[in-house]
């Protein structure tokens, strides 16, 4: 079953890249440009968005697999924390991101990351524990990815999708907590 929800978001965003690149990636400008007004619309698509199809390409292994992880948890919390990274990530991109169109799913990406290393401490069930070590095991290197690069790889996404991924994590367990006390 999580081949199938895997199959259709990446082939929605290779839908949506394909597309963009036969209309000159005008769609790229849907990106956070941070602070002024036009970008505001650009924290609730901006993962979604690729500057070019080998942009994609670097993205879509690391997303089927990390997808692949959360998907353990079910759909449900699958699209709340895709929902969830992409809005606050791009939220804190808009307030603090330096002046460019950020686009791209590497944010969503550092977002899970660091949602299921953060599940595997708050949690700390083997099923849980042993998906964070393997993402450690197999991703930890991404982590370079938040330090400040020249050009045009926006480490704000990475950083900010990281911090997302976190904050979803705690408020994941907040309200399972809740929800199992009531």
């Amino acid at each position: 079953m999580r081949i199938t929800e895997i199959t259709i978001f990446i082939g929605a965003l290779w839908c949506i890249e394909l597309y963009n690149t036969g209309i000159s990636h005008t769609l790229s400008h849907w990106g956070v440009v941070p602070r002024t007004e036009i970008g505001l619309r650009g924290i609730f698509f901006w993962t979604f968005l690729h500057g070019s199809i080998a942009h994609l390409i670097s993205n879509t292994i690391p997303l089927a697999v990390l997808s692949w992880f959360v998907l353990t948890r079910g759909i449900k919390d699958f699209v709340l924390l895709t929902l969830g990274i992409t809005i606050i990530a791009g939220l804190m991109l808009w307030l603090m991101g330096r002046p460019a169109v950020h686009v791209g799913s590497s944010g969503l990406i550092f977002g899970y990351f660091s949602f299921l290393i953060a599940m595997g401490w708050y949690e700390r069930s083997i099923k849980s524990t042993l998906i964070a070590v393997i993402t450690i095991v197999v991703y930890g290197g991404i982590i370079w990815g938040v330090i400040p690069q020249q050009g045009n790889v926006s480490w704000e996404g990475h950083l900010f999708g990281l911090i997302a991924g976190f904050i979803m994590a705690q408020w994941l367990v907040s309200n399972t907590r809740r929800i199992n006390n009531a």
